[in-house]
């Protein structure tokens, strides 16, 4: 049996902890179906703080002012999130962790690196650097070390950061997801056609993938 490649639009920010909870999940969905199903992936943008600015914000400030959490909910909120995390094989060092940033160099960089193959590796690195070690995810010597990590050339990571280097690229494709309704994040398109929203469970995936496939099969 040969396996059915789904095409996958994983729209997402590298400061959106479910984000990382929701790629974690569909992985391993995917080696589950090793065989059956084999995937396309693509990272789209999305910025949960387009306004932000260059130094962040405190994110107990941040979280209270945005969603109106209290220090309480926010604490029970990143213990649900730190221990969904260890189930999948993350580490969400929540104590190193005290920021907001802005991420669209970020996304211009992820841009980059699909060219060459490489983006699914960078948003594992861009994900690793900001949520277990507590880096800042706008500051360009963090992005080119975790682009150099996975192979990229340093040089030309950071003349492309210095630059506006694939602005207008990512401002569209962040545009035809807004307008295509995608306003909350990860935003998992199989297909082009069909939406699984959040971090869903491993099991929510991988029925997923198995029905589509099968679906894509006949």
């Amino acid at each position: 049996m040969t396996a059915k490649t789904l095409k996958i639009d994983f729209v997402s920010d590298v400061s959106c902890p479910w984000c990382i909870i929701g790629l974690k999940a569909l992985e391993q969905a995917a080696d589950r179906l090793a065989g059956q199903v084999a995937l396309d992936l693509h990272f789209q943008p999305f910025e949960l703080n387009p306004q932000m600015g260059p130094e962040g914000q405190d994110i107990g400030e941040h979280l209270q002012q945005k969603y109106g959490a209290t220090p309480e909910q926010s604490q029970r909120n990143r213990e649900a999130i730190a221990a969904r995390g260890a189930e999948l094989g993350f580490t969400f060092g929540m104590d190193k962790r005290s920021r907001i940033y802005n991420t669209f160099d970020a996304h211009r960089l992820l841009h980059w690196a699909e060219e060459s193959g490489r983006q699914h590796a960078l948003k594992h690195a861009l994900f690793t650097a900001y949520f277990t070690e507590g880096q800042d995810p706008s500051n360009h010597e963090v992005l080119v070390a975790a682009a150099t990590g996975v192979g990229l050339d340093a040089q030309e990571a950071r003349a492309l950061l210095a630059s506006d280097r694939y602005a207008a690229e990512v401002r569209e494709r962040e545009q035809f997801y807004l307008q295509h309704g995608i306003h909350s994040v990860p935003a998992v398109i199989i297909n082009d056609r069909h939406l699984i929203q959040g971090g869903q469970p491993v099991e929510v995936f991988e029925q997923a993938l198995r029905q589509l496939a099968q679906e894509a099969a006949a």
